[in-house]
């Protein structure tokens, strides 16, 4: 087998066990090639030929498997995420195993399943490719507020932020859903393609990042204590028979989606604190990433 491995080495914690994967990986004849980034290099340049390698394997956080995802979307070539950042969300939502000959059968089996992606349009024109979540308010706040501790916390660097940021900024929103206007208020929006987040807590009832739509939520709450009754319904609903998230949350559906704010916030997707503020607009892609998953994953999604 041909392997490409795009490997970000300042994601997370600096971790290096993509190099204990490619090492157990190999054997006669199979073929591995890395490219190394700490960030500065511009993906594009590592991904031409990459239709020339049996998979692609992304190693780093959720932002470096979904910039390697958007360059490569609707090609059909086989991305594998390797969990090598700070939370690692993507990785879970796909139930990956953490040991790596685990990791090594799965790459080896190369069962492929189609997901959906998004696309974000920031305020100054930019485009990124976002497969978990793109918000903007509280979560981005959380993020960036969360930046400083995650060499050292971890994923508990997010819960210290949110317990650091209770009163986050309390805005009026104007969502355009497929063409349909509607006014709110809260502090914060999500656009959910999946839906766990951190310690297996799903945002919204239901995890279906392969039904063409997005989940569209409203953090429906003047200050984050509102949130708590809605966080523990979400910790109860593990097997789906939890289904209510509270008043706190507003839930809609949609696949293209624009989202302002008055005041205006601070926007993030997939983890990746953005320098610009709301308006932004973000559309579905279907069907647009091919990600290699573990048996569990196409139990999951088929």
């Amino acid at each position: 087998m041909k392997l490409l491995v795009v490997n970000n080495t300042a994601s997370g914690l600096g971790d290096l066990s993509v190099f204990d994967f490619c090492r157990a990986f190999a054997e006669d004849g199979d073929e591995i090639i890395i490219r190394t980034t700490n960030g500065t290099s511009d993906l594009r340049t590592f991904l031409g030929d990459a239709d020339k390698f049996d998979c692609v394997v992304a190693a780093g956080g959720d932002g470096t498997v979904s910039s390697v995802a958007y360059m490569l979307a609707n090609t059909g070539i086989p991305i594998l995420p390797y969990p090598a950042g700070t939370a690692n969300l993507l990785a879970m939502n796909l139930a990956s195993p953490s040991d790596i000959h685990e990791f090594v059968k799965m790459a080896r089996q190369m069962n492929t399943m189609e997901f959906d992606f998004g696309e974000i349009e920031l305020s100054d024109g930019q485009r990124f490719g976002f497969a978990l979540i793109a918000g903007a308010g509280y979560d981005a706040t959380i993020m960036k507020s969360a930046e400083f501790g995650k060499k050292l916390l971890g994923p508990v660097a997010y819960f210290t932020s949110a317990f650091a940021n209770a009163t986050p900024q309390y805005s009026q929103f104007e969502l355009t859903i497929d063409n349909e206007t509607i006014h709110t208020s809260g502090v914060g929006v999500l656009i959910i393609n999946f839906s766990k987040i951190q310690f297996d807590i799903s945002l919204v009832h239901q995890n279906e990042p392969r039904d063409g739509a997005f989940d569209v939520v409203v953090f429906h709450t003047k200050d984050a204590f509102g949130l708590i009754p809605a966080l523990f319904a979400a910790i109860l609903d593990r097997n789906g028979e939890f289904p209510e998230r509270t008043d706190a949350l507003e839930v809609y559906r949609g696949t293209t989606i624009e989202v302002k704010a008055n005041p205006s916030l601070l926007v993030q997707y997939d983890g990746e604190v953005t320098s610009t503020n709301t308006p932004f607009k973000v559309r579905m892609m279907p069907a647009a990433a091919t990600f290699v998953v573990s048996d569990e994953c196409l139990k999951l999604y088929s």
